[in-house]
């Protein structure tokens, strides 16, 4: 793992993880998807769907580069689209917020609870990807885990904080979606994406 900050490959890494493990359930489509995605209310196939909304509400963020406020846009998946389908949107969100990510100068800040720097951006593309891509894989019955290297890096941009340990447990943790030894689950959380 280097220092470097995360960046648009980062992206693209998180979507492999993604769509290597959920693209075959999503070929067999099935009723599956509507089950809930891991500890969520949401289903399967509506975290997806969040998964890409997330990265276009990101993308757009540094695109249009806003100081003080959040674009005023939502994506729509349309309720017929299939689990294929929706992985298609994911991976064409993922792409755009790549791709703006690939363009953004280190200096630029857009607006995400403050400042936020192109690294954060892709820290928080990373992680809702990859803490998402676990929802979904439990709500399947899929073995899956995040890898330890994107782990690694979003511990260290996002949760500074974080407690030492294995990071993909760490990372789940530190989102509320697993246990670790002598502290109790979270509940609530949230990171640190703004910079000064």
């Amino acid at each position: 793992m280097t220092d470097r900050p995360l960046n648009g490959d980062d992206v693209r890494a998180a979507l492999g993880e993604l769509t290597a493990i959920l693209g075959p359930a999503a070929e067999a489509g099935g009723a599956r998807w509507e089950a809930p995605a891991g500890l969520l209310e949401w289903s399967c196939w509506e975290t997806a769907a969040h998964i890409a909304h997330d990265l276009l509400a990101y993308a757009g963020q540094l695109a249009a580069r806003p100081a003080d406020r959040y674009l005023p846009l939502d994506l729509t998946v349309h309720p017929e689209a299939g689990p294929a389908e929706v992985l298609t949107v994911v991976t064409a969100c993922a792409q755009l917020l790549a791709t703006a990510l690939d363009a953004a100068p280190p200096t630029l800040r857009a607006y995400h609870h403050g400042p936020c720097d192109p690294a954060g951006f892709a820290a928080m593309g990373v992680t809702e990807t990859l803490v998402h891509t676990h929802d979904i894989a439990l709500g399947l019955g899929l073995d899956w885990r995040p890898p330890e290297r994107l782990a690694t890096a979003v511990l260290a941009r996002l949760f500074p904080d974080a407690p030492a340990g294995d990071p993909v447990e760490v990372l789940l943790w530190c989102t509320g979606r697993g246990d670790l030894e002598g502290r109790p689950r979270r509940t609530s959380w949230s990171w640190r994406a703004a910079v000064e």
